[in-house]
């Protein structure tokens, strides 16, 4: 069995019988001469076997219309004459890449089939390419690029209980998937839904490391153990509680898994394999799959893994989610997760580092976030908008997030006057949040009411008052595949356009406009290099200051903060609660360097890309192609190929930079953090009597002597600016250079004939640009 088979199943949503095809070793050429008897013993469920038989009627029409036989041509002795020296000087002319329009004309095919037509034109024209020639290879290696996939991932985020899990189930239109509730407690782990080419449902759970479960249950102990240490502390003046917040739980977790034996063994007995028994893909480091015919079967047998407690443990003889870093589950028969995947999202992380990673990654990775809450305290509930401040800056300029849904829950309960009153108290209230405001307009944040309850029963649901059809319709606006399909085309037709002008016959001096992108990210880093300098200086002063107000809380007892600030310096600087807001040092030391260039950083990374990176310099960079196609006719397509290959090298550094620009805004406390961490370890070693006192003059100590960091950080980031500049000035001009010496001074090679493929491609161009290129 080939690949186009194995491709063209999984595109049916057919996969679950690619075993069945690969036994019978069924390839593209059998494919098409199956007769009934044979779709009989392949296929041998009426519904599935229905849905092929139609779809490969259709695929076989199309062939006979659109895919002529591959001629292989034959290598011309000469080249048809160029004007290279004219296009010389029309090279190195400066003016911007003109618009396209991409509003897609209606035609006979949809998108998806197009993509599929013009996929198989061109796996056909990649086998065809047999010769060993660099221009061949260089192709080929094009033909391989064309293949992308962009994958939109929405957060969801919320306190328990407000309706998270049954927002994603009324949303995907399956109340037994996500277990939601009274009798479930809490989802205590990463929960990504998607969709699935199968049948059926699955749950795929990927699992932490043996090795840092070890760590982390020598840990969980080592803070029982200081806690009850810590009740004799002298350092408590009034008698405040103890950190029933801190994240770690250890006792919840412990117990989860192990019941009441974690309290009489140690730590090296409890990582017996015993009590992995059922959990092989956990000692193995593999990840383990589940699969149901139904979403309330799968939910039956994953939960287990998903939630901390439940009113029915007593049916559950062990907890596994202490264990699992994340789980994906797949859904069947989508219309609009294929690609996008929606992220259930614990509010601050995680204390576990590789799921704290993973955690800061997809929230980091999200271009939309949920906030959910209930309806009755939409606009008051603290804690919701606290879960939206915390993450701000990892959203907006350590992330890709464009827009913030405020989605408020049971809006069954409320008239149509109470719903705009509470939109309105939350809108108000985003204006009144400055450290909100500041990272997002008001053009990114939106209030939407639902009612997962009433849209599942199936009643007469009004659009205004139960959003639910509202955002339903963003995520398949999200899922369109238009941008996939339109790139993917464009680049094929500068290919084919590239080949068949070479069988037909030094272009571009880019220096100048090379010239034009450094000197503008140049002026660029001077402007941040000026604003941090201030951050500096400002740091430098005040950083004192800062530290009295982390350190001597105003509204806790000695008590309770001496276990939170150990918690902390156990973490890098980093304390994360289960409630209420995360305390970091890190960023409370690096606040001034980050608010000095805030502003500047969000106008030149907008996470929109449409809006261009480095105030629009790489949009800007052209070769002005249109121009001259229209005066160098006889290099038309091989020009036509160039303008294909600028639009995709710029499109391709967009989305390098909006990854690299979360890693140089989160340099300024990630360096912070590296001079930071002799003093956390030193601090966290301290116990017994007076440990507060201690912990807390070690680090007043630290950073003291230590002001010089903030020049520091200050640098680190300029340097990876400036690199970020050279790999964007490298990558145009190695990738240009390239594309014109193999479209423009190409020697006499064996290429194949894909006029006909070209005709084909050119046509879906075409239609995918509404007609606007047809001149071309």
């Amino acid at each position: 069995m080939d690949d186009f088979v194995r491709n063209k199943l999984t595109e049916w949503k057919l996969s679950d019988w690619i075993e069945a095809f690969e036994a019978q070793e069924i390839d593209k050429d059998t494919l098409y001469h199956l007769d009934d008897q044979e779709i009989n013993q392949l296929i041998t469920k009426a519904g599935p076997r229905v849905k092929f038989n139609n779809k490969l009627k259709l695929l076989k029409q199309r062939r006979n219309q659109n895919t002529p036989p591959f001629p292989i041509g034959t290598a011309r002795s000469s080249m048809i004459a160029r004007k290279s020296d004219h296009l010389q000087g029309e090279f190195s002319q400066w003016q911007p890449a003109p618009k396209h329009q991409y509003n897609c004309a209606a035609g006979s095919q949809s998108e998806t089939e197009i993509l599929s037509d013009v996929k198989d034109i061109m796996r056909r024209v990649s086998e065809g390419l047999h010769g060993r020639d660099k221009l061949s290879a260089f192709l080929k290696d094009k033909i391989k690029d064309l293949e992308t996939e962009k994958r939109h991932l929405v957060g969801v985020f919320g306190k328990t209980g407000a309706g998270k899990s049954s927002l994603i189930n009324a949303i995907i239109n399956n109340e037994g998937l996500l277990p939601s509730g009274s009798v479930f407690a809490c989802t205590s782990v990463m929960i990504k839904v998607e969709a699935t080419s199968g049948s059926k449902y699955e749950a795929h759970i990927k699992f932490i490391t043996k090795e840092d479960w070890k760590s982390e249950l020598k840990s969980l102990k080592e803070v029982l153990e200081n806690n009850d240490d810590d009740d004799d502390d002298d350092d408590d003046d009034d008698g405040g509680g103890g950190s029933n917040d801190d994240f770690l739980d250890p006792d919840g977790k412990l117990s989860a898994l192990y019941g009441e034996e974690w309290k009489e063994r140690s730590t090296h007995s409890l990582m017996d394999n015993k009590y992995f028994i059922d959990i092989p893909e956990f000692r193995t480091s593999k990840t383990k799959i589940l699969k149901s015919d139904s979403a309330e079967g799968l939910s039956e047998e994953f939960v287990k893994y998903t939630r901390s407690e439940s009113n029915e443990s007593e049916e559950v003889k062990r907890w596994y989610w202490p264990l699992v870093k994340c789980v994906t589950v797949k859904v069947p028969d989508n219309d609009f997760l294929d690609h996008v995947t929606l992220v259930y999202l614990p509010a601050n992380g995680d204390c576990n580092r590789s799921r704290d990673r993973m955690w800061t990654g997809f929230v980091a990775s999200c271009s939309t976030v949920w906030i959910v809450t209930e309806m009755n305290q939409a606009a008051s509930e603290k804690e919701t908008w606290e879960i939206l401040e915390n993450a701000r800056s990892l959203l907006r300029h350590g992330g890709e997030c464009q827009q913030i849904h405020f989605i408020c829950t049971k809006s069954d309960h409320e008239n149509p006057d109470d719903l705009k009153t509470i939109k309105s108290a939350v809108m108000n209230e985003f204006k009144r949040r400055k450290l909100i405001k500041d990272h997002f307009s008001e053009d990114c944040f939106k209030v939407f009411t639902v009612s997962s309850k009433e849209f599942l029963k199936g009643e007469n649901v009004n659009p205004d008052h139960n959003e639910i059809p509202k955002l339903k319709e963003i995520l398949k606006n999200l899922n369109d595949t238009h941008s996939e399909t339109l790139n993917y085309v464009s680049g094929a037709y500068g290919i084919l356009s590239l080949i068949q002008g070479a069988r037909s016959g030094e272009v571009g001096n880019l220096s100048i406009q090379l010239n034009q992108v450094k000197k503008a990210i140049g002026k660029i880093i001077k402007a941040f290099e000026q604003r941090l300098s201030k951050g500096v200086e400002k740091s430098q002063n005040l950083c004192e200051k800062k530290l009295k107000s982390f350190l001597y809380p105003s509204k806790m007892s000695d008590r309770a903060f001496h276990r939170t600030l150990k918690s902390a310096f156990r973490n890098d600087g980093v304390q994360k609660p289960k409630k209420g807001k995360p305390k970091n040092l890190n960023m409370t030391l690096a606040s001034y360097l980050t608010e000095s260039i805030d502003e500047k950083f969000r106008k030149t990374f907008p996470n929109n890309i449409k809006c261009g990176h480095f105030n629009g310099a790489i949009d800007a960079f052209s070769l002005s192609t249109d121009s001259l196609i229209e005066k160098y006719k006889d290099v038309e397509l091989q020009l036509i190929f160039l303008q294909t290959e600028e639009n995709k090298i710029k499109a391709k550094l967009n989305k390098t930079i909006l990854t690299q620009k979360k890693l140089i805004y989160n340099s300024l406390t990630e360096t912070i953090k590296d001079n930071m961490k002799k003093c956390y370890r030193e601090a966290a070693a301290f116990e017994g009597r007076g440990t507060l006192k201690k912990m807390r003059h070690t680090t007043e100590r630290h950073v003291h002597s230590k002001k010089c960091m903030f020049e520091e950080a200050k640098n680190v980031m300029l340097e990876q600016l400036s690199d970020l500049k050279e790999t964007v000035l490298r990558t145009l001009e190695n990738t240009m250079k390239e594309s014109i010496d193999f479209s423009l001074k190409t020697e006499a090679c064996s290429l194949p004939d894909v006029s006909d493929h070209l005709q084909v491609v050119k046509k879906h161009y075409d239609e995918l640009h509404g007609g606007q290129d047809e001149k071309k």
